[in-house]
């Protein structure tokens, strides 16, 4: 009997020092969906330095525009992604307290109805992975697999987020959150 396939759904990834120069390297996602079909995540930690403003052309409230802008991922970079979270999800999509959503009617919806509390990220592109492809990954020591948090998640510096948790990790963790950019120059 084989053994059944635990979801990473609402678990952080973290590259595990195996992903040197691929997209993902010292990429944070968000895994938002996992099932025997594959996996959907969102990276946290990539700033595209683009406001939703610049990006989205639909009318938006100012409050909006601002919003820095995301890239969650290599796959359909144009496409649009968002995540939500507040006390108001206690059944979130995603984990408690954390929501997913994917058209830009139901984040102008968000906007219009959502307390003033509400923390909300903005991303282009997706990080996907088809049947047993993250699996593979992660027999491969190519991920660490972290608890996810709404703290973490909408963490206000996002640009430092893998070297922190691999720090607070301890051990060989925060050796490899100590090490240079490039392995080369070590």
């Amino acid at each position: 009997m084989a053994a059944k396939r635990k979801s990473l759904r609402g678990r952080l990834l973290l590259d595990g020092g195996n992903l040197s120069g691929s997209w993902f390297h010292r990429a944070v996602v968000l895994v938002c969906q996992h099932d025997a079909e594959g996996a959907f995540g969102l990276v946290l930690n990539r700033l595209t330095g683009s406001s939703l403003g610049d990006a989205v052309e639909s009318d938006l409230p100012e409050s909006a525009k601002s919003l820095g802008l995301r890239a969650g991922g290599p796959v359909q970079t144009e496409a649009f992604s968002f995540l939500s979270g507040g006390d108001f999800l206690p059944n979130g999509s995603v984990m408690p307290g954390i929501d997913h959503g994917h058209s830009i009617e139901d984040f102008m919806e968000l906007l219009a109805a959502g307390p003033s509390s509400q923390r909300l990220l903005a991303f282009a592109g997706y990080s996907g992975w088809s049947a047993g492809q993250l699996e593979e990954e992660l027999a491969r020591s190519a991920w660490v697999v972290h608890p996810a948090t709404p703290k973490l998640v909408f963490d206000p510096d996002p640009t430092t987020l893998w070297r922190r948790i691999l720090r607070g990790k301890g051990g060989l963790f925060r050796l490899l959150s100590d090490s240079p950019e490039d392995l080369g120059l070590n």
